[in-house]
């Protein structure tokens, strides 16, 4: 690459004279793909310009451009994540080549909301590279706080198998026999609404310069009567890079096109865009691997099922997680899945109800993104999710024997665990309660997820209370444990996370580590908050630990010193954890919700590692009490 090739940053003035957010004619507004392998994410991207409510959603309007006195250089965007919208903002300088924007791009050589999306949706990752592999159904959920569900095009996916025994079903091939096939005509209610996507694993016939790993979007679909009298299902593809890369019969001058009306042919033929081709449903079924469907949303925010075309006008959404000795109880396959988490579903009457777990992406390590194919799944998804399930049964009332029911088989199911961020659940539900319980597939493995259930019918959704997790654990030794309440109260000691300056006016819990047990290897301390709140009122909770320097109180720290350990990002949970090793000294626990003036009650529970030789100490003194005892009473 020469000089003048490398990646630099450059502002609007100089890659265009007369920048617009977007072009006049909207075909000119679809994505093309740059340098960045995100074709993932600009499949997705069609949803927004086929719906101007969900556009508004994540671009909200009325944002000043150039040329406007207000401009300042900077945008705001809005990403749905776990639940809640997420604002991002970003300005107005973009990565170029000599100029020239060197990833994604509309069409139109001066429209760029396109770059600036892109752009939004890095930084909410962390990096342009971490948008290099992902899934089409992620960035679906992400830009409009939907569903997505993925189906199968190949004969592998044809059949959904009940959970078999370990033995018989290895972990890893689990999300291969899960996925449903596609039958065109069950989306026929939907098909102007709903989005689709398609992708190729390997390089095919028809797609000879796809190569592997590569997303499309299905723009229409439509049956066209033929001379014969006989009908033929066509699909108008777009390929994110722009430029076609088919070679069907339906390409251009190719053979299918006379098969058909020469008005209605050149009507169709007329419709094509850049980048963009058709193909008829045989070629479509056997040259993809499988399909995307994003639920279509009213512009009153209600989900349109694709099963049948109604509106769910019923919603509800509650976080929970899986900790490990606790609520980690794994598949149906182990004897600890009773623990895991449980929800209470009440249904009013009978509807069309649809319940998804979605989980939350793990981030254990800071290291960069390996640059793999958006399908490699184990390369992937493995790498970031769990393989997980969610199980429903029926219950007569809410009072019942829970290993008697998890013998007997679930009503519904998702059947089998799966490497996805989010598994969806979909049935007809007569009225009364039903128990869910989403699960793992490995006992012991941690995360947090959100469950959400929309209906057709009135419902309710609530969360079993489980007896809050023991620390410190008996297996870790021998401990000692401090439980500590306090309030966050509006205008004095609810101050937010360490982005306000009010932080510092959050209650402080100071704590000391003795030399013997800073010694001992290992964690040496475990701190739980847990706030009191309704589940469906939650504040998104963490907390810092701070080093008090000697000779210094805690309310005198430096305000702009750093912890030494964090339970962060802020959650909205009900209970945030951390275990981590410290050196002797003096600390401060500072916890905080998100933002200030968010009131509640908490209780935090701080466990110290003992060292040995004090446990030793206690039990003597323990039996000389004991002793002392028995002999005051033979005295009497």
């Amino acid at each position: 690459m020469s000089q003048s090739s490398f990646i630099s940053i450059s502002n609007f003035q100089e890659i265009c004279q007369s920048p617009v957010l977007f072009p006049d004619n909207i075909n000119l507004g679809h994505a093309k793909q740059g340098l960045l392998g995100d074709c993932w994410f600009l499949c997705a991207c069609t949803v927004l310009l086929k719906n101007k409510h969900l556009l508004n959603k994540v671009f909200p309007p009325d944002q000043p451009q150039w040329g406007d006195s207000r401009y300042r250089g900077v945008f705001q965007f809005c990403f749905w994540q776990q639940g809640h919208w997420t604002e991002v903002t970003i300005d107005d300088r973009l990565p170029c080549i000599n100029s020239t924007l060197c990833f994604s791009r509309c069409h139109s050589p001066t429209a760029f909301w396109v770059a600036l999306l892109e752009k939004a949706y890095a930084k909410l990752h962390g990096s342009y590279e971490r948008l290099w592999a992902g899934q089409v159904s992620e960035a679906l959920v992400d830009l409009t706080g939907g569903l997505a569900e993925r189906w199968s095009l190949g004969e592998g996916g044809s059949e959904e198998r009940p959970e078999q025994r370990p033995e018989q079903r290895p972990e890893q091939d689990s999300d291969q026999v899960r996925r449903r096939r596609l039958d065109l005509n069950l989306l026929y209610h939907v098909k102007d609404d709903c989005v689709l996507s398609c992708s190729t694993h390997s390089s095919s016939g028809g797609a000879s310069e796809l190569g592997q790993y590569h997303a499309l979007t299905v723009m229409e679909w439509l049956d066209v009567k033929m001379v014969s009298g006989s009908e033929v299902r066509l699909l108008r593809i777009r390929n994110p890079w722009g430029r076609c890369c088919w070679g069907g019969a339906w390409i251009g001058s190719g053979a299918g096109w006379s098969s058909v009306d020469p008005v209605c042919a050149s009507d169709l033929q007329a419709r094509v865009a850049e980048g963009e081709f058709w193909l008829d449903e045989a070629e479509f079924m056997s040259q993809f691997d499988d399909v995307t469907v994003g639920y279509p949303i009213s512009e009153e925010g209600h989900l349109k099922s694709i099963y049948t075309g109604s509106l769910l006008k019923h919603s509800h959404q509650l976080p929970g997680r899986w900790v490990k000795g606790h609520s980690a109880g794994g598949s149906r396959n182990s004897s600890s899945y009773g623990t895991n988490p449980k929800f209470w579903l009440k249904v009013s009457d009978r509807g069309e109800v649809l319940v998804s777990l979605l989980q939350q992406r793990k981030r254990k390590n800071t290291e960069k993104y390996a640059q793999t194919p958006f399908e490699d799944s184990k390369n992937t998804k493995h790498q970031h999710y769990r393989a997980t399930a969610l199980h429903m049964w029926k219950v007569e009332k809410k009072r019942f024997n829970l290993s008697r029911m998890l013998n007997k088989p679930p009503c519904a199911s998702t059947h089998c665990h799966a490497y996805e961020r989010e598994v969806v659940l979909h049935g007809q539900l007569e009225p009364g309660y039903y128990l869910l319980i989403p699960s793992t597939y490995q006992p012991g493995a941690e995360a947090r997820f959100l469950v959400r259930v929309f209906s057709s019918s009135s419902i309710s959704l609530s969360a079993l209370k489980s007896p809050a997790p023991s620390l410190p654990l008996t297996i870790d030794g021998e401990w000692e444990t401090s439980y500590f309440r306090g309030s966050w109260s509006e205008g004095t000691t609810a101050g937010g996370g360490r982005n306000f300056l009010s932080h510092w006016q959050n209650p402080c819990f100071p704590f000391t580590v003795s030399d013997d047990s800073a010694v001992t290897p290992g964690v040496n301390v475990r701190i739980t908050l847990h706030q009191s709140r309704p589940d469906t009122d939650l504040h998104p909770i963490g907390f810092h630990i701070y080093k008090v320097p000697e000779g210094v109180s805690a309310q005198s720290i430096p305000r702009d010193e750093d912890p030494v350990a964090s339970c962060v990002p802020h959650c909205y949970t009900q209970d945030v954890s951390l275990a981590c090793s410290l050196p002797s000294g003096a600390y401060t626990i500072l916890p905080s919700t998100y933002e200030p003036n968010c009131s509640a009650s908490f209780t935090l529970s701080l466990a110290r590692r003992i060292h040995r030789k004090v446990v030793k100490s206690q039990e003597r003194l323990g039996r000389a009490i004991q002793e002392v005892s028995h002999i005051s009473v033979m005295q009497s």
